[in-house]
């Protein structure tokens, strides 16, 4: 993986793991897993980020549930065929892993920088509340000529920053992964709840990229 590559995604958290481990997949004879985290906010609420690893970089897969991990990684994608359609699938997928003290969950470590292009024209609104917020989807280069589409929320000025931008333009975005629950119904009247993934952004610059969008 080249540092080019490297430096459009970069991602460092530190959380609890509050799922049992589970296999994900096998790539060239290498098994990869996944579990959930939760990271402190300073609102001392939390985030619940799903995380990819593999079991190269894992030691007692089976005996990590209420352990403390620093991760350093690149928030990824992937699309999984449900419900007779295409969902996007974010996770954290992990390049470096270590387990750390309990302490260590105060520093509230969730930072995120990318840089790509925007997929589609912003879609800018503003709540009840009148607060701005505008949706932003990121292609970000990956090796291999893949692309990971993410989404992005910025708010306030930034938001109206980003409601000018277009398809096609360069970005640059520091922020943190985020997440939030919302409640689905079903074709069958039921009502379940699910979480969906984001990047909150907290700074954002356009940049002088030529790059093109590798799918």
């Amino acid at each position: 993986m080249s540092e080019r590559v490297l430096e459009n995604n970069e991602v460092q958290v530190i959380g609890k793991v509050i799922t049992e481990t589970r296999f994900s997949h096998k790539v060239y004879g290498e098994g990869f897993y996944t579990f959930d985290i939760e990271i402190p906010r300073l609102s001392d609420s939390f985030d619940t980020v799903p995380v990819t690893v593999s079991e190269r970089l894992l030691t007692g897969a089976n005996d990590i549930l209420g352990k403390i991990f620093k991760i350093s990684g690149q928030f990824r994608s992937y699309n999984q065929y449900e419900e007779g359609k295409n969902r996007l699938i974010l996770t954290l997928f992990v390049l470096n892993i270590e387990e750390v003290e309990e302490k260590e969950l105060s520093k509230n470590a969730n930072t995120l920088h990318l840089k790509g292009f925007v997929c589609k024209n912003p879609v800018y609104r503003t709540t009840p509340f009148g607060r701005e917020i505008t949706d932003i989807l990121l292609a970000v280069n990956r090796s291999y000529h893949k692309s990971d589409y993410i989404p992005c929320i910025t708010w306030g000025r930034n938001a109206r920053y980003a409601n000018n931008l277009k398809t096609g333009d360069a970005i640059e975005v520091w922020g943190r992964i985020q997440s939030r629950t919302y409640q689905k119904k079903l074709e069958s009247g039921e009502v379940i709840q699910k979480i969906a993934y984001e990047v909150s952004i907290s700074k954002m610059e356009i940049t002088e990229e030529n790059n093109k969008i590798e799918e």
